[in-house]
This record gives C-alpha cells, structure tokens and sequence, in this order.
C-alpha cells in the first residue's frame, strides 16, 4: 500500500470502522489530524468487526456528511471500490489492514525514500575451488553471483595443485562480459588466467614477487604472514619498483585469532597510506563465524566504507553464508547512504532485516477475544500474539503455542468434518503464523512474510481463506 498524502490542509476524511475499532481508531487519527491537518469523522456502518465488511453492506449501510473529499476503508474490505466511487460520488480507498499502520500510510513514521543505487565497494565473488567444478557449473554459479551484485568474479583454484583448466575457466568468463580474478600462487595457472584475461592476481607477497610483477596486471598485495607487516611494505615496494598496480589487503582475521589486531592494521594501513587502493577478504569471518551473516556483512561493509577500503573478497561455501553477496551488495548501498549523508542507517532500507521484521504487530488479547465473540460465520480466521497462535471462527476461538495442538482442538471441536483442501490450508498458514510468532515477524493472514534480501514468501492459495471460499 502506497503511502496516502492530504491534498491540502483542511481536506476532510471519513474513516470507516466496525465498533470494536472505533474507540481504538478514534486516537490513532486524532493524532494524525493533528500533525497533517485535515479535518475527519469516523463512520461505524453498523457492525461489530471492520475485518467482516464488505462493499456490498456498505452500499445498503453507509450514510456520509456533506463535503467528503476522500473515504479510507480498512484493508480488509472487500469488493469492488469502484462501485462506491460511483455511488457515493466520491473518493473510496483501503487502508492498511492494521489501523496502527495508518501513521505510515499518511507518510509519517514511514521509511525514508532515499536512491541506494550508488555503491563505493566492489564485491568479488570467490567461486572455491572452480577448477574441480564442470564447466556448465561453473557458468550458471558466475551468472548467479553477478545478479546478487558481484562486480568480479573470482576462480578459486586448489593450492598444491596446477591445473590445466584455467585458461578454459577465464576465457568463458570473460567472453560473457564478466570481470574476473585468479587466486592462485601457481605461476602456471596465474600465467593462464591472465592470457584469458583475468585482470586481478590474488595475491602478491615475498614467495612469488619475483614473476608476478610479469603479469601485466594488477595484484593483491598481502603480507607473508597476517602479522608481518614488514613484508607487506617490502611486497609494496617491490610492486612499485616495477609500476604494477595493486591493492593493499592487511588479511582479516577470524574472530578468535586476531580479529580486533587485524582491523587495527587496516586502520594503520590507511593512515600510513591515505590514497592506496585496499582490499578486504570479508569471508575470512563471514565463513569462519557460525551466526547468521547478514549483520556481519553490515558491519565488515560499515568498515570498509568508513575507511575508504574499496574493494572485499568474499565466498559462498558454507550454508549460513548463501546469500553472502547479495547481503554484502545491500549492505554497502546502505552504508554508502548513510556515510556520504551523515545519518544512522535505520529507517533507509529493511533488506538485511531477514530472520525478524522492523516491526511486530499484533493484536492484543483483549481485541482478539472480542473478535471471537463477535464472528457470526464459520470462516476461520488466524492470528498471532505475544508467540501464542489463535484461531477462531463462529463456533469457537482456539489458541496455543503449536500450530498442531490448535488445528487438532478445531478440528475435533468443529461441527463437521475439514476436507482435506481447507485442512492443507489451515496446517499451512498456521505452520508459518508459528515461524512468524517464533522469530518476532509480522503475521497476516494469506499475505506473504518478508525475507529481505531473500524476497518473500509465497502467499496462500485462495482455498480456506477467510472469505466466501473459507468455512
């Protein structure tokens, strides 16, 4: 639902609700009015749930004061609007399902609208171990992390070996456009890889100096050991001795074997060279961490920007980090924004808020028993509240923490018997109202979760909801 804007101060609005709401809606406008201006009046068309109207009843029901210039409906109308357009000779319009999300629909409290197009840090996309994959694998995971926002993608060979596939590998790579690296210290694979037009060397330190100021091409410059960082300056020195381009990358190290020490020789780096190109292997903690990787990605990216390092190499090998790079891609947008503009990153973008929502919303006991004693049908309707699921319809209002132990007491208490459509559907939707309670998501009937940057959830199928198809 697209936020819902005054035309002009003193526009009057009319709010309809069932008298349940009303007392409840009542407050929540008042202070919109206040803050907006417009005048308004709350309309109840003679029934007990807002949930239960439908255009139908408030064609017979529905009486207006005179100079309306918009009517607001609450999100569970159904039926034609178009139909009381005509009718009422005037403006009608569903609200959001949830009366306290009104704030939001007005445009107050809301998101900020703000361009996260632009991006300072480029991703670089390890494929682990590419030279042991076939080639059609190889193919559809580049084109798989380019779309999740990989800038480079990066052939992953196996150390101690040489293989004789690299310059196959590239070659594909690069004919689709694609930019790649090599990862590799075989001066064999190296040499393959940038003849196939590989146009980054990961990396150059004091074993292989020697021949990779050769290449041609730009290097990763790393220490010998993470801590011996003389010889990072002596590898640097060396690399422009020769005038071969390179990054600076310190290595961060895993949290519990130098992670703190680690950042500071990012932060020593950066004051020591003000202008250098840097480079970081996020996936050295993403990868090496067992949590979720999302916030990780976010505060390697906070990083990064703060310290101007340019570029990061991460991988997608072990489950927890699958959808690293498209995190890593949502998570240097927003830090981009909120460095460059000076302002904390919240309320810009909810991509990284997957296991959980930015907001949990959900009835109280209170207003969820007086919607059970006023349902009139058998149409069941579900809710979650406080991690407790509740379903209800005319012949009674179940609840529990499990989305078994409530069907079962439904089904036997029901008058009749569930076929097996509405019985698919009533496991289903209340199988994910028990995720929802369980991580602290936000739960509507038939409406799909939000994932982030994993996209949403399916809705349900139109069998069993809570309309004219439903009990």
């Amino acid at each position: 639902m697209s936020a819902s804007v005054p035309q002009q101060q003193n526009e009057f609005i009319v709010f309809v609700t069932g008298r349940l709401a009303e007392r409840s809606l009542r407050e929540v406008v008042s202070g919109i009015s206040e803050r907006l201006g417009f005048r308004y009046e709350v309309v109840v068309p003679g029934i007990q749930v807002a949930a239960l109207l439908h255009t139908s009843l408030l064609k017979s029901r529905l009486s207006l004061p005179e100079g309306v210039d918009r009517v607001i409906l609450p999100g569970w109308v159904r039926g034609d609007l178009d139909e009381l357009n005509s009718i009422f000779n005037t403006e009608f319009e569903r609200g959001p399902r949830d009366l306290r999300n009104l704030p939001e629909h007005f445009g107050l409290g809301k998101r900020r609208d703000v361009d996260l197009s632009g991006y300072s840090i480029e991703i670089i996309a390890e494929i682990n171990h590419a030279t042991h994959m076939p080639l059609p694998e190889i193919l559809k995971t580049a084109q798989s992390l380019t779309q999740a926002g990989a800038n480079v993608i990066d052939i992953g060979c196996v150390p101690g070996e040489c293989s004789p596939r690299v310059r196959e590998i590239v070659t594909e790579l690069t004919s689709r456009g694609m930019a790649v690296s090599i990862d590799s210290f075989d001066q064999q694979e190296v040499t393959q890889a940038v003849d196939a037009g590989a146009s980054l060397i990961l990396s150059a330190n004091q074993s292989n100096i020697e021949w990779v100021t050769e290449s041609g091409v730009e290097v990763v410059a790393i220490p010998d050991s993470p801590e011996d960082v003389d010889s990072l300056h002596r590898t640097m020195e060396q690399l422009e001795r020769a005038s071969v381009p390179f990054r600076i990358d310190p290595i961060v190290e895993p949290v519990g074997v130098g992670f703190t020490d680690s950042l500071q020789r990012y932060m020593t780096a950066r004051r020591e060279y003000p202008h250098a190109a840097m480079m970081m292997g996020v996936g050295n903690v993403t990868e090496l961490a067992e949590v979720d990787s999302a916030g990780v990605n976010f505060l390697l990216a906070a990083v990064c920007e703060e310290l101007g390092i340019q570029s990061v190499l991460t991988t997608q090998v072990i489950n927890w980090c699958r959808t690293a790079v498209s995190e890593f891609d949502a998570a240097r947008r927003l830090v981009h924004h909120a460095v460059t503009n000076r302002v904390i990153a919240k309320h810009l973008n909810s991509a990284l808020v997957m296991l959980r929502d930015p907001q949990e919303q959900s009835p109280s006991i209170s207003d969820l028993r007086k919607l059970a004693d006023a349902i009139t049908d058998r149409n069941f309707r579900i809710f979650t509240e406080s991690g407790t699921l509740h379903l209800m319809n005319s012949e009674g209002h179940w609840s529990g923490p499990s989305a078994f132990d409530v069907f079962t007491s439904a089904a036997n208490a029901s008058s009749r018997d569930i076929d097996s459509g509405h019985a698919f559907y009533l496991g289903y939707e209340l199988a994910r109202a028990e995720i929802a309670g369980l991580l602290g998501k936000k739960y509507q009937q038939d409406e799909p979760l939000r994932w982030g940057v994993l996209g949403e959830s399916p809705s349900s199928s139109t069998v069993g909801r809570t309309g004219e198809e439903g009990h």
